[in-house]
């Protein structure tokens, strides 16, 4: 069993350093991250989407909003980005795969940092983020080159300089087969501890199996969970720690 930090922010210094340096695991050995689920635990992870996260910085002049023609505004270039890039990105990239929940990539605007602290003055500097979750078929290399070429038409057409960066750039890998051990193994376990048939699926959501995948390690997601991922009051239930460690324990002695 393996506690490991920082799986929000990439993982530097849990699992990765496990699996490059410290020889914890072998390739014959399999995986189950309880990091993905349902409320009656009838879905498999087998499958996550590619990550992108991209910083967007918009520079412009700032100014008093009375007198707009003496400034700038990074704030109204960097609003037109926003909806070219939700726009091109969600037309461009529009494959259905019927493994994944939800089927489709998703590009979505999400933190925007303070620009001004005031509303009579124009922001030279806005500062913005897009969290991307895209189906393993399309290169990430592909969605940044389409990314910049957006960029360089906004700078053409409003005068700003936009610097844009990946905070988070994670390449998925193959999935796991629905036909591997440890999938099997926990049908088995909760087709008799629990009466379940469940599914393999694909998720948007990243978890640190995909760094045992990487390592050829076969890897299943799954726990029991309401879907409360990043909402307000996320809890989990007592009562489903304890069942699904009694699921881990019928899987370890099969």
């Amino acid at each position: 069993m393996a506690y490991v930090s920082d799986e929000e922010s990439g993982s530097k210094y849990g699992i990765i350093p496990l699996l490059e340096k410290a020889n914890v695991f072998r390739p014959n050995d399999v995986a189950i991250v309880p990091d993905s689920g349902t409320p009656d635990g009838s879905e498999i992870e087998v499958a996550e989407k590619s990550i992108l996260w991209l910083q967007i910085t918009t520079k412009g002049r700032q100014g008093h909003a009375s007198t707009p023609e003496k400034a700038l505004n990074a704030h109204r270039a960097a609003l037109h980005l926003t909806l070219q890039l939700d726009e091109y990105l969600h037309s461009k990239y529009s494959a259905v795969d019927t493994l994944f929940e939800p089927p489709t990539s998703t590009f979505e605007p999400t933190k925007h940092e303070l620009n001004v602290d005031n509303v009579n003055t124009i922001p030279g500097v806005d500062v913005q983020y897009f969290d991307c979750r895209i189906l393993p078929r399309y290169p990430l290399g592909d969605v940044l080159e389409d990314v910049d070429l957006i960029k360089h038409r906004i700078e053409k057409e409003h005068g700003v300089d936009i610097t844009i960066k990946a905070v988070q750039q994670e390449e998925n890998t193959l999935p796991t087969s629905p036909n591997s051990e440890v999938v099997e193994k926990l049908k088995i376990s909760l087709k008799k501890l629990r009466r379940l048939n469940p599914k393999p699926i694909g998720i948007g959501g990243g978890t640190v199996a995909l760094y045992f995948r990487r390592k050829g390690i076969p890897t299943a997601v799954w726990s029991t969970l309401d879907e409360m991922a990043h909402q307000p009051n996320e809890y989990c239930k007592i009562r489903n720690l304890i069942d699904d460690a009694k699921v881990f324990i019928h899987v370890a002695l099969a």
